[in-house]
């Protein structure tokens, strides 16, 4: 039995682990004014900023059933006899959802798996799925690996501000009212699959500190055998300052730096930092 690895574009993973591990990346979409494009073909977190700060219209997009549907396919054609399909939180897209639409007329069985979880933490799963699927290739087995790994992730945000969460849609305008104080950073939490409120701070050096405790914290919850990783949309100096911070605190874990994007950045706007703390669990 040959099985396939799926994911979405929003668990940012590097091209080389894309190729090396044989996963197969359906983009979601992000559309400026009138112009509609897939993640990571002309367009980037870059782009995005640049728009939201000329104050453009930017929203982003699920893919289409009909998308998913011929990805597998394609991937049944090419010899797959199952496919595990992992995606951010159904809470938070429609992804999940055009998944297991098409699942439901693939011509071979289709796992599909709501990681809870966004960014890297979707990242994380998808990775340690792809790993085991190369020593177990049991579809059922592997989707309980990226579904634990999603959902015992821990990730927190800091944005500049929630407005651009607030017209996305992800956060009500109750939750939006956190960050309405003047020089307030609000934290935010990935918590059951949605973005909720979790802390607020006067300062980007306090936030990064709390950001840093969080993990600290998380890492220790899950029994010190976890893999870090931090995200930032156009912050690279912030984020930078927190990975040094986790390197400190955290010696022997590796702190993992990425972009959040351009459908993340859509989200959470320009400045926002993120940090995942992602368990290695034993299968």
């Amino acid at each position: 039995m040959t099985l396939a690895i799926v994911t979405d574009s929003t668990a940012c993973l590097p091209s080389y682990q894309v190729e090396r591990l044989g996963i197969t990346v359906v983009p979601v979409q992000v559309t400026i004014d009138d112009k509609t494009f897939d993640e990571g073909i002309g367009i980037s977190s870059v782009s995005v900023m640049s728009a939201l700060t000329r104050g453009q219209a930017v929203s982003t997009n699920r893919p289409a059933p009909e998308k998913f549907a011929q990805i597998y396919e394609t991937l049944a054609a090419r010899g797959a006899t199952e496919i595990v399909s992992i995606h951010l939180s159904s809470e938070l897209s429609g992804t999940y959802s055009s998944a297991v639409l098409a699942a439901r007329e693939a011509r071979v069985p289709v796992r599909v798996v709501d990681s809870r979880t966004i960014g890297l933490g979707l990242g994380f799963a998808v990775l340690a799925a792809a790993d085991e699927s190369a020593h177990a290739p049991s579809a059922s087995h592997i989707a309980d690996i990226a579904t634990r790994r999603g959902r015992a992730a821990r990730a927190w945000l800091c944005v500049d501000t929630l407005e651009h969460l607030r017209v996305g849609g992800r956060i009500g305008v109750a939750q939006a009212a956190v960050g309405s104080v003047l020089a307030i950073k609000p934290i935010l939490e990935v918590s059951g699959g949605r973005i909720v409120p979790s802390d607020k701070v006067r300062t980007m050096s306090r936030a990064i500190a709390r950001l840093t405790e969080l993990a600290f914290e998380a890492a220790a919850d899950l029994g010190g055998r976890v893999e870090i990783g931090v995200q930032h949309a156009g912050a690279r100096e912030k984020v930078e300052s927190l990975s040094a911070a986790l390197g400190k605190a955290q010696p022997g874990v590796p702190v993992v730096t990425s972009d959040l994007g351009a459908v993340l950045s859509a989200h959470v706007g320009p400045g926002a930092i993120a940090v995942v703390v992602s368990p290695v669990i034993s299968y």
